[in-house]
């Protein structure tokens, strides 16, 4: 399999085509590589330098990230970015980004395994979080009720740290929406649908008082921590459909 044909498996796997339109980032290959048979994968949330040298010094022949480098405009190849792509070439790894398409997908994505992980209901599991026109996220019933410990220790079962808990929601929870990521400004959202507990990634100032006011919880995960998820399924399901050998790379930024 060389770079095209698995571009090909992953654009298709992911839907990539049906975000096209709407989601400014350049989802799919960003940075080539030569015509070599791709043995190793490396996954990462970000295409930042450290992510590529360590997926270089592990012999891999693609990066694979959530967070790429081209966001709707173009960049001049100078300074850390200019440092960044010749670090790809000099390795001859090719660079490959999903952005929306990771964040929506109903199997594999951010949001459809943190719902899966916390435990809401497949059966009650609805689109939630509507992002530029494009629905991200999920909404939905846990099996039975929960609190925000419980939730936590599902959420983060190796002990990780949520980046912030607003506890102002009923003590007894039974319904919650995830966004992965950047979603704090979408709380209103899970407001208006009438949900216990907001999940998402990072929030701002202005979200403690709307939580507040409308009692509702939110678990602000971490933006990097609540983006693992999906790259880490895609990583395993690639590895078993392609024979690719496959790693995820972790570079938490405690944000």
């Amino acid at each position: 399999m060389n770079i095209q044909e698995l571009t090909e498996w992953l654009n298709q796997r992911l839907e990539v085509g049906k975000f096209s339109e709407k989601d400014p980032s350049l989802n799919g290959l960003q940075v080539s590589c030569s015509g070599k048979t791709i043995k190793k994968a490396a996954f990462a949330v970000d295409a930042c330098l450290e992510t590529m040298r360590r997926a270089s010094s592990c012999g891999a022949d693609v990066l694979i990230v959530h967070h790429g480098l081209f966001w709707g405009e173009p960049l001049a190849l100078t300074g850390n970015h200019y440092t960044r792509i010749k670090t790809l070439f000099d390795s001859d790894t090719a660079l490959y980004a999903v952005h929306i398409p990771l964040d929506a997908n109903p199997e594999i994505g951010h949001n459809a395994c943190i719902s899966r992980m916390i435990g809401l209901k497949k059966e009650s599991l609805k689109p939630f979080g509507e992002w530029r026109g494009m629905t991200i996220g999920f909404c939905g019933e846990f099996e039975q009720e929960e609190t925000l410990d419980s939730v936590l220790s599902k959420l983060f079962p190796k002990g990780e740290k949520a980046a912030h808990i607003l506890p102002f929601g009923p003590e007894k929870i039974k319904t919650a929406g995830v966004i992965s990521g950047g979603g704090g400004s979408d709380l209103l959202q899970a407001v208006e649908k009438g949900l216990d507990l907001f999940i998402t990634g990072e929030i701002g100032h202005e979200q403690y008082h709307e939580a507040l006011e409308n009692g509702i919880s939110v678990i602000a995960g971490g933006h990097y921590q609540t983006e693992v998820f999906g790259l880490k399924a895609l990583a395993a399901e690639m590895g078993r459909e392609t024979g690719v050998e496959t790693f995820f790379i972790e570079v938490p930024t405690g944000l």
